[in-house]
């Protein structure tokens, strides 16, 4: 099982390098992933936005599929984008908190 583990967390490293385009703090310190899987090549992503009309949706969501399809053993990524649990300022990382008080923008 620990192998599994060390595998899924192979992606969320990948993805700290995919940043919100509002603010440089990545998808993960952000708190928008809440799940990865993956079976024979295929991951299968949940995630959500900070709002349900946030402009930047589309952009989010290609680049981290640009980046999981980096990995040589990645053929496919599946997003599924759910608005329960809702987001909210406690989902972030305190690394993320962090790069938004340097921004001058309050998370708590």
């Amino acid at each position: 099982m620990e192998a599994v583990a060390d595998n899924i967390q192979k992606y969320w490293d990948a993805l700290k390098e995919v940043n919100d385009p509002e603010f440089p703090i990545s998808v993960v310190d952000m708190g928008l992933i809440y799940h990865i899987q993956i079976n024979e090549g295929v991951i299968n992503l949940t995630m959500t936005f900070t709002a349900v009309s946030c402009a930047c949706m589309d952009w989010i969501k290609e680049d981290i599929e640009t980046r999981l399809l980096k990995e040589p053993e990645v053929k496919e990524v599946n997003i599924e984008v759910v608005w329960s649990p809702p987001w909210t300022v406690d989902r972030m990382s305190p690394e993320g908190r962090e790069r938004m008080k340097q921004w001058g923008v309050s998370s708590k």
